[in-house]
């Protein structure tokens, strides 16, 4: 991979990993409510997907899948489900004094869910191993430059997400202020999962 590939490689993850998704909300709303240890098992859980993600993109399991359309679609509509799920949980549980204690299992459980399940990960995935990758060059030497930097930028991307939400929810705003926070955290998941699926439910017309 030459200089100006990977620059055209990095460019397109930096874009990929820091346009909002359901994974920023998730990241945004555990730096809220968590201690940052625990909410940083999100991160964590997020780099493990992209790692599994790139392995299966680069073996050319991720173009199968989307090959498959009754897989894809059920996939998608499943994916759109959990979300709208997630939604309608965080709408409940906003602005609850007492929110449930979160292990740090549950919280990384859930964070490896919600990026599995969304849509727009196995999308980037795809783009970048049709579009930046060259067929003349062996897949694996490849890799060695693409996979430490797209997790080097996952990482960095979600873990300012991660902050921004812990700054939230220490800043001196009211319990009213944090509560709509929330809840528009969770309007995103509720809207992630509808478009899904819609758009899915749509391309069987």
């Amino acid at each position: 991979m030459t200089l100006a590939d990977w620059s055209v490689f990095a460019g397109f993850w930096l874009l990929f990993v820091t346009t909002p998704g359901p994974n920023a909300a998730n990241c945004i709303r555990n730096g809220m409510t968590l201690p940052m240890p625990t909410a940083m098992l999100g991160v964590l859980a997020i780099l493990t997907q992209a790692t599994v993600f790139l392995l299966l993109s680069a073996a050319g399991v991720a173009a199968l899948i989307v090959a498959a359309p009754d897989l894809f679609f059920w996939a998608r509509l499943i994916g759109a489900g959990v979300l709208i799920w997630l939604g309608i949980r965080a709408w409940r549980r906003a602005g609850q004094l007492a929110m449930p204690a979160a292990s740090g299992r549950g919280v990384y459980g859930q964070a490896l869910l919600i990026a599995t399940v969304n849509a727009k990960s196995l999308s980037g995935y795809l783009a970048a191993f049709t579009q930046f990758v060259a067929v003349d060059v062996p897949i694996w030497e490849q890799m060695v430059w693409i996979m430490p930097t797209a997790l080097t930028l996952t990482a960095l991307s979600y873990t300012g997400y991660t902050l921004l939400g812990a700054v939230l929810g220490r800043a001196a705003i009211g319990a009213l202020a944090q509560t709509w926070v929330q809840r528009v955290l969770a309007a995103c998941f509720l809207a992630y999962g509808g478009a899904l699926g819609a758009s899915t439910l749509a391309s069987v017309r």
